[in-house]
């Protein structure tokens, strides 16, 4: 599926923010754990989360899901090995939690993924689950991956050579599954979802206040809860902020956004390059900061990104981009060589679109320099979406500012994170329309 997006004059209104991937996908692992009669709101209807729940449900788990709500079942057995693969599908995520998760319940299964998924680095969770007595097979660090029954090691300690929340996760979960206790430095710190789920339901986690990075979970009798609500997903959202900010005359209320400080670090950064955005309602979700973000259009000024807020705000560095396409002056982000190994090469990816919008920018081998202006861009041509949502999404929001249209090749793959995007931005005035 192709996706046309055309100029449009303004974007008004108020929607309420599809629900959190990265949540979603760890509340239906840690819910199965609880082994509990419990439902979870709010959860994100996606191919992400629904392959995590697939997955699940071959090991034992036994998950209903109606729509965005799911039904996590009281088992009256153990988890088993599983003679069917588990297809993870696109999901990163998906497949390294569920890695951790696997190890840790000393049971046998083979992770698979697509094209995609199958060319992501997964050493970095390999390494460390070994280290802890994992045996496991790979296709030299990538899927298929081969999880054999394993017995872990207690009062295990990794001090992890680069940030990963996934990683981090990974590691926590397989202790957690394991029922032993784990220590983790982590050089900088990154999404703590997992730990924050872990508290809500009365898990031990121990935090070093004269460490900083340094995290341990001690064994912990996880408490049952009957309901779950999960926050909406701020990297959603934040295709709708920048879109509202580079639109001309434009207001629009982002409802039930999650704003976990780890997260939401493009609201940081847009703020300094002079961005209308105040937040509302703010509250406490199920141990999830959240809140309504009301944006208004902006005139944006280029600034050079602090390399240290980068990992928190890694997800939402394609959009940035086109945020930065639109400002005034120079944008310049560094150290986020970790986008070359995500859904796509997200690096190149952006280029690529930018040289055929013929918006000025240079590349690092873990950044980019952008040239922003306020002017339209004009191409009569597709963008290609690497089959990657985030790089399709970014460039469909930079159609706003287009004369022609901008056309996006291979929009199906938005269903992996947020699909009700063309409904949503139709909501609000934006013009989208599929093309063959």
């Amino acid at each position: 599926m192709n996706l046309t997006s055309h100029q449009t004059k303004f974007l008004n209104g108020e929607v309420v923010c599809p629900g959190d991937k990265s949540i979603s996908q760890r509340i239906l692992i840690l819910g199965s754990l609880l082994n509990c009669d419990m439902k979870v709101r709010g959860f994100l209807n996606a191919n992400d989360p629904n392959s995590t729940l697939n997955a699940l449900n071959k090991i034992g788990a036994g998950i209903e899901k109606q729509d965005d709500k799911v039904f996590l079942h009281k088992r009256k057995n153990s988890f088993k090995s599983s003679l069917e693969d588990l297809d993870l599908g696109n999901s990163g995520t998906g497949m390294r939690l569920m890695m951790g998760l696997i190890s840790g319940l000393q049971i046998k299964a083979k992770l698979i993924g697509d094209s995609s998924l199958s060319n992501r680095p997964m050493l970095r969770v390999i390494k460390p689950l070994k280290e802890m007595g994992a045996l496991i097979k790979s296709n030299k660090g990538k899927a298929p991956i081969e999880i054999l029954k394993s017995s872990l090691s207690d009062n295990f300690f990794y001090e992890m050579p680069i940030a990963s929340a996934q990683v981090k996760s990974s590691l926590i979960l397989a202790s957690l599954a394991s029922n032993n206790s784990i220590s983790i430095y982590e050089p900088k710190i990154t999404r703590n979802h997992t730990e924050r789920m872990i508290e809500y339901f009365g898990g031990k986690l121990e935090y070093y206040k004269n460490k900083k990075g340094f995290i341990k979970l001690s064994k912990s009798n996880l408490e049952p809860k009957k309901i779950y609500d999960v926050v909406g997903d701020f990297s959603s959202a934040s295709f709708i902020i920048v879109a509202t900010l580079i639109a001309k005359k434009s207001e629009v209320l982002i409802k039930n956004v999650g704003l976990n400080p780890t997260r939401n670090g493009l609201i940081t950064v847009l703020s300094m390059m002079n961005a209308n955005i105040e937040i509302k309602n703010q509250k406490l979700i199920c141990n999830e900061e959240c809140g309504d973000i009301l944006v208004k259009s902006s005139t944006l000024k280029g600034i050079e990104v602090p390399e240290e807020i980068i990992p928190n705000i890694i997800d939402e560095i394609p959009i940035l981009s086109i945020a930065a396409a639109f400002a005034e002056g120079l944008t310049s982000i560094k150290n986020a060589s970790e986008l070359r190994v995500k859904e796509s090469d997200r690096l190149n990816a952006i280029s690529d679109g930018f040289n055929k919008l013929k918006i000025k920018h240079d590349m690092f081998e873990d950044g980019i320099l952008i040239e922003g202006s306020n002017d339209l861009v004009d191409f009569d041509g597709y963008i290609d979406s690497f089959d990657d949502h985030r790089i399709a999404m970014s460039f469909l929001i930079a159609g706003i500012r287009s004369k022609k249209g901008i056309s996006v090749k291979n929009c199906q793959n938005i269903e992996t994170s947020f699909p009700g995007f063309k409904a949503t931005m139709t909501k609000l005035g934006m013009k989208i329309n599929e093309k063959n």
